[in-house]
């Protein structure tokens, strides 16, 4: 265990009702993961108010913004999208993460259905996966050919170019986990009956594509910094900083007014 210097602001910290609430949520006793689980709450306040304030800021100027989370299976997309939606008016946001596509929607142009979710005026939109299945999870897994890959690949730099052209604005975020790390994380989920519900058939063959994965991610990383707009890649092996991270970087991208009345 740590080695804690027990002054009188820490004591402070751990006999807050929050403190005692983490302290004695561990056992054994762990003061140290008590002080960084404060630390991280109190950051996140910080942050969310931020988030309130792009929000309003969205709003007021009829801002169109487009949040795209990617990265591999159990990374944290979900959590992290919480964390940035916790404190903010439901009534301007919407988080998409489409089902694999239906037989009418094969038939369509691949960004279509993707395009019907985009946001209105004064509206953010949050993608738990996006249109990015098709540049790595469909290839990895052979739900698309060859060629359909190359086809978006070809394509996704000028379909995104287009977006901002027309005045939507957009951030993307790979999230980044170890393979060691995923496997303890589908450990989790397959031991807690409240989660078994998240484990797909897809994330059964995750560990054994690992590679074929980091292929396809490797090209895609490639070809947006190259000719579009790159991912921001936030390590995520441990949650609490990897959600401090996201928040920070979209605070970051969007020139909000970090004056504005909320």
């Amino acid at each position: 265990m740590e080695r804690i210097k027990f002054t009188q602001n820490i004591v402070e910290k751990l006999n807050s009702t929050k403190g005692l609430i983490a302290l004695f949520s561990n056992e054994p006793l762990n003061y140290a993961k008590t002080l960084r689980f404060l630390d991280y709450e109190r950051k996140l306040r910080k942050l969310q108010i931020e988030m309130v304030k792009l929000q309003t800021w969205a709003i007021l100027n009829n801002e169109r913004i487009i949040i795209i989370f990617e990265g591999r299976d159990a990374a944290g997309k979900g959590g992290a999208i919480r964390r940035l939606t916790e404190r903010i008016n439901s009534r301007n946001y919407s988080i998409v993460a489409l089902p694999k596509p239906t037989k009418e929607e094969h038939s369509q142009w691949y960004f279509q259905r993707y395009v019907s979710k985009f946001p209105k005026a004064g509206e953010i939109v949050f993608f738990d996966r996006s249109w990015y299945n098709r540049a790595v999870v469909e290839p990895v897994n052979g739900f698309c050919t060859q060629q359909e890959h190359e086809i978006f690949m070809n394509q996704v730099s000028g379909f995104e170019k287009m977006i901002t052209e027309s005045g939507t604005r957009i951030v993307k975020i790979y999230m980044s986990i170890s393979k060691r790390e995923q496997a303890k994380r589908f450990e989790e989920i397959k031991s807690d009956p409240l989660k078994q519900w998240k484990m797909s058939s897809v994330d059964k063959k995750a560990q054994e594509l690992w590679n074929s994965y980091t292929f396809y991610k490797n090209k895609m990383f490639s070809k947006t910094k190259e000719n579009g707009i790159p991912f921001k890649i936030i390590r995520a092996n441990r949650k609490t900083e990897a959600r401090i991270a996201v928040i920070q970087h979209v605070l970051k991208s969007i020139p909000y007014d970090k004056n504005i009345e909320i």
